[in-house]
């Protein structure tokens, strides 16, 4: 797989006469995963939205590579985890899962390795009826990866786990989009959370959404809970965590 940037150039978005987003222009590093955080209803989904190609811009230009957003999710190569899970009522957890490679035309290899890794073992032939939200939201997880899509775009999609579960997926699923150098953008209300996954985090002021402050995040080799309770990892933690007080 070749990473690519995401790149957006002058982006304006408006809703019924309400600016959502206003003049964001910024690349994402190919390859890379960057956070975006910022004040509730600051237009962080609405960004995500747009590079999806789910909302259209009023004014700007999104380019995924060389291509449109609709170029992309047409030939597969996105994939995108929402807060709401939305499986299909009638399909298993292992048929709901093998659907993010039917739509992206791929072949649906290693679903029973990803249902382990979501921690949901004993529950494949299950329904989505079946299972708890916080289930449900961690097979959604797993759907969006399974077709190893070049952009993967993540909008809480921990946010209905248990703290525990939430700790366990922020440790293992990362490395899979690092190892298959996926361009990721997660949009997160946990700084602990921004700060672990990422290699940069944007901070977002209210609405409408302008970037306030660039955030690198220049931790080395695999990231752990541990490295939660570092110096460094303290440092950056704050560091965002004073960005985000001067956006309220």
């Amino acid at each position: 797989m070749t990473a690519a940037d995401i790149s957006c150039e002058n982006v304006r978005k408006s809703f019924d006469r309400t600016d959502a987003v206003a003049e964001f222009s910024t690349v994402f590093q190919a390859g890379r995963t960057t956070a975006l955080v910022g004040p509730s209803g600051c237009g962080k989904s609405t960004i995500l939205r747009m590079i999806a190609g789910l909302d259209a811009p009023d004014a700007g230009l999104i380019r995924l590579g060389p291509e449109t957003p609709k170029q992309v999710a047409r030939r597969g190569g996105l994939s995108m985890a929402f807060q709401d899970p939305s499986l299909l009522p009638w399909r298993t957890v292992r048929s709901n899962i093998a659907l993010g490679a039917e739509l992206a035309r791929k072949p649906a290899g290693g679903v029973d390795d990803l249902i382990h890794l979501v921690g949901l073992d004993g529950f494949a032939d299950h329904r989505p009826a079946e299972l708890s939200g916080g289930m449900r939201q961690r097979a959604a997880i797993a759907r969006s990866l399974i077709s190893e899509p070049e952009f993967l775009l993540l909008d809480e999609p921990f946010g209905a786990v248990d703290a525990i579960t939430r700790r366990r997926l922020n440790q293992d699923l990362p490395p899979l989009w690092r190892r298959r150098k996926t361009t990721t953008i997660l949009v997160t209300h946990s700084v602990e959370e921004a700060v672990l996954l990422s290699d940069r985090v944007i901070v977002l002021s209210p609405r409408p959404a302008r970037i306030l402050s660039d955030i690198q995040i220049d931790i080395e080799g695999l990231r752990t809970a541990a490295e939660t309770n570092s110096a460094k990892f303290q440092a950056l933690k704050s560091k965002v965590l004073a960005a985000l007080e001067e956006a309220a």
